[in-house]
């Protein structure tokens, strides 16, 4: 099973950068976005939309996941979010934008952005979750008897 429940494995995954302009709050692009996506679960959800997610930067940034430097803090704290989409094929995508309700609401998204809007779509690779606390154990009894020999 995967981590996106109902995720084909030819599926796709859009990712929208948001950077919110100066002038412009956090509540703004929230309601803004919150109104966009409602319509795509609304409208789209027969149509191939499977699941979404909006994610903000937190400003925090991992010295043990980065190789470029050591800074303490991004200067895109609350003003960079990520609209992340999961289709089951790039053509229920593209229709999805065609529709004349989703498309005012789209614009009023790309109004509060400083960066335009870009759209990049992914085709997924690998999704997994966690394992249970049971089956960690297992995994790791089962790599370590394999890496001793």
């Amino acid at each position: 099973m995967g981590l996106i429940k109902n995720f084909p494995h030819d599926g796709i995954v859009t990712i929208n950068r948001v950077i919110l302009k100066e002038g412009h709050t956090l509540d703004e692009l929230q309601e803004r976005v919150a109104l966009m996506c409602e319509n795509v679960k609304t409208y789209h959800s027969e149509t191939g939309f499977i699941g979404g997610m909006v994610v903000l930067n937190s400003g925090q940034i991992s010295n043990e996941g980065s190789n470029v430097g050591k800074a303490l803090e991004s200067s895109l704290k609350d003003r960079e979010a990520l609209i992340i989409t999961y289709w089951n094929s790039y053509d229920d995508h593209e229709n999805s934008h065609k529709s004349d309700s989703f498309q005012p609401l789209f614009q009023k998204v790309i109004d509060l952005c400083e960066n335009g809007n870009e759209e990049i779509v992914y085709d997924m690779l690998w999704q997994g979750e966690a394992y249970t606390p049971e089956m960690a154990k297992m995994a790791q009894t089962a790599k370590e008897k394999n890496t001793k020999q």
